[in-house]
């Protein structure tokens, strides 16, 4: 046992009315919720970079938080991942995600950074045996070190380009030694900031190139996990090349992936494309290549991403019901990349953040399955569009050409009146729920 959350009791759930500050009001782990357990419908995971490598810098300060295990030795690497698990325990959290960053200390040469991840690797398998905590996606960062300013797969230096795909077939063996469910491809520099330098066809082909290669290595070794992009715009890039996801879609057809890969979908990232959250959702369940989401909100005062801890139940539960329109996780779940505040330094802090975050999660989700259950919303929409159900309207879409369609209208004299959206009405019925 370590000493850092010494006096912190392990999370329960008490219940709406309790006033006790380390308990779970909303977040029942075995309540039932469209016949499946809540803690099933949203399997969260802890964010190992926020919660504890994340040292409390912005961009116009640098570290606030005084952790014992920051530094870069191994035995340092291993008190953080006793400290993890610890506060795994406390929040009954059933998954973490992580960086290759997050858990090892780099070396002065890829193999012994290579040394030392498989070290760390060992230790967090040791203490998984002991733990039901289990991994939910691992990644590389390829964005934070010097050698990347100018991106990883998209970088106009091969030997980069080499050392990324090094690094990204070290973490996939890494997820899948520790049972991961996912690998993610955070392309946090995959993008330019001028064409006046930027060969833009030769880096998007050659990020596309590395993507095919994940998923011929993860066929080669068998990985039965989902490979995950994750849509990211504008920041820190001034064009990213996985802008968002509809971006993304058109990438992975370019390159006869989209049966190979889906989207791990940030609300942050949502934001900051000038889309929703639940549009985003929406969107990958139409085109077949939703995955997994990163929780967190924007201020939207600021404009960049803060990764706070969501704490908004209307837009949370618009965002879990299409994920439950879309049938659920399936190995994806709810990571909180979401960060303490930098004046939050306590390491009480670091609990409640995750605890107000998965009361929010759970109070959102059963107003979004109250509201598909009952039916209204779905009955509303399907009454919009009943016009399409029609026998004409149907024969319009699989036959018509402009030619016919306009011989229809003249013949009928099809006059369309507007009809209501009634927005308003549906806002209404949203707030019945929340």
């Amino acid at each position: 046992m370590t000493e850092f959350f010494k006096g912190i009791p392990k999370i329960r759930y008490e219940g709406p009315e309790s006033t006790h500050e380390f308990a779970f009001r909303h977040y029942n782990p075995d309540e039932l919720v469209m016949g499946k357990r809540l803690e099933e419908h949203l399997r969260f995971a802890v964010a190992w970079w926020h919660s504890f490598a994340w040292q409390g810098g912005d961009p116009f300060g640098g570290q606030t938080f005084e952790r014992p295990w920051f530094g870069d030795t191994m035995d340092l690497a291993k008190l953080k991942a006793d400290t993890a698990f610890e506060m795994f325990d406390i929040l009954g959290a059933p998954f973490f995600c992580f960086h290759d960053a997050d858990i090892r200390p780099e070396g002065t040469t890829f193999a012994e950074t290579l040394r030392n991840l498989d070290e760390i690797v060992d230790y967090i398998e040791e203490k998984m045996e002991k733990s039901s905590t289990k991994l939910l996606w691992g990644t590389a960062n390829l964005f934070t070190h010097r050698r990347f300013m100018a991106g990883a797969a998209t970088n106009p230096d091969p030997d980069v380009f080499a050392y990324a795909a090094a690094t990204v077939k070290s973490c996939i063996d890494a997820t899948m030694r520790l049972g991961g469910e996912n690998y993610v491809l955070w392309g946090g520099r995959e993008g330019y900031e001028t064409l006046l330098n930027t060969d833009l066809k030769a880096e998007r082909e050659h990020a596309g190139r590395f993507l095919q290669m994940v998923v011929d290595y993860r066929y080669k070794i068998g990985f039965e996990g989902t490979i995950l992009i994750e849509p990211k715009p504008q920041e820190p890039s001034k064009h990213q090349y996985d802008y968002d996801v509809a971006t993304v879609y058109g990438f992975l057809k370019d390159f006869g992936l989209e049966n190979e890969v889906k989207v791990n979908i940030e609300q942050g990232h949502a934001i900051l494309a000038g889309h929703s959250f639940e549009h985003e959702l929406a969107l990958a369940a139409s085109l077949g290549i939703f995955g997994s989401i990163d929780m967190n909100r924007n201020d939207y005062q600021s404009g960049w991403d803060t990764d706070q801890f969501p704490d908004n139940v209307l837009e949370t539960a618009k965002a879990y019901y299409e994920i439950l329109r879309a049938g659920g996780f399936t190995t994806g779940g709810t990571n909180f990349d979401a960060k303490l505040r930098r004046q939050s330094l306590d390491p009480e802090d670091l609990i409640l953040g995750h605890v107000g975050a998965m009361d929010v999660c759970a109070r959102a989700l059963k107003a979004a399955a109250a509201l598909l259950e009952d039916g209204a919303l779905e009955k509303a929409r399907a009454a919009r569009y009943a016009g399409w159900d029609r026998p004409e309207a149907k024969a319009m879409l699989k036959d018509g050409t402009l030619e016919s369609i306009s011989e229809r209208v003249l013949a009928e004299n099809i006059t369309p009146k507007p009809r209501s959206g009634r927005q308003e009405r549906l806002e209404n019925l949203w707030n019945r729920f929340v």
